[in-house]
């Protein structure tokens, strides 16, 4: 089989599953492949620019085409629907957050910014705050899963924590946690409710425009 971009990138995503990012490597890439590593070299120059070309698949596959929202859809609903679309992407992939975040320069990501702030100016909105609302709303979504991915402490990092010490020390944290989660919420609905906190206080501050 030639060795073209696509497959190296297909299998550096099949990498990216199996190990995470950090296992990403252009000479565990090359093993894969069966090649030597100088051959890559001729489709991806460096470990950057293979990130870049992985975190343009992981958005591909969520984003395989961009429509803008219905003219009776609330653009807050639609700018929702495409934050959580999103953080979809990113989860499905060990380490996607962080993929995205290394990225020099996602071409998919910035089609997504194009179409969300075209749309938020065709609804009545300063470019300015449309820029200012859609990069929130990125950002946001990249942290919040950079989050939800984030190592989780292992044993030997729990061994000396006292919850009830902790609990003590933290009880509002402790009591809206457990408030939030009994009538059977899921991590899903958390990033909904902060979500439409993070779209909804902007509307608020778009100069009245409610669109």
């Amino acid at each position: 089989m030639t060795l073209d971009r696509q497959r190296i990138v297909t299998e550096a995503v099949a990498l990216l599953d199996a190990e995470g990012l950090d296992g990403v490597t252009l000479r565990k890439l090359a093993a894969r492949l069966g090649v030597q590593a100088p051959t890559l070299y001729w489709h991806v120059p460096n470990k950057a620019a293979l990130v870049t070309a992985v975190a343009e698949v992981i958005i591909e596959r969520e984003f395989p085409e961009l429509t803008r929202p219905h003219p009776d859809e609330r653009w807050q609903d639609w700018l929702a629907g495409i934050a959580e679309r999103l953080r979809r992407a990113l989860l499905a992939h060990p380490d996607g957050a962080r993929v995205i975040s290394a990225a020099q320069l996602s071409l998919n990501l910035a089609a997504i910014s194009e179409l969300a702030m075209s749309t938020l100016v065709a609804r009545g909105i300063p470019l300015r705050q449309a820029r200012v609302i859609v990069l929130t709303v990125q950002r946001f979504t990249v942290g919040y899963v950079l989050e939800e991915q984030a190592p989780r402490p292992d044993t030997v990092g729990l061994k000396d924590f006292d919850m009830a010490a902790f609990s003590e020390r933290h009880p509002t944290v402790v009591a809206a946690i457990t408030e939030y989660f009994e009538p059977g919420r899921t991590v899903d609905d958390l990033f909904t409710e902060c979500l439409a906190t993070v779209i909804e206080g902007a509307t608020v501050t778009s100069h009245g425009h409610h669109g």
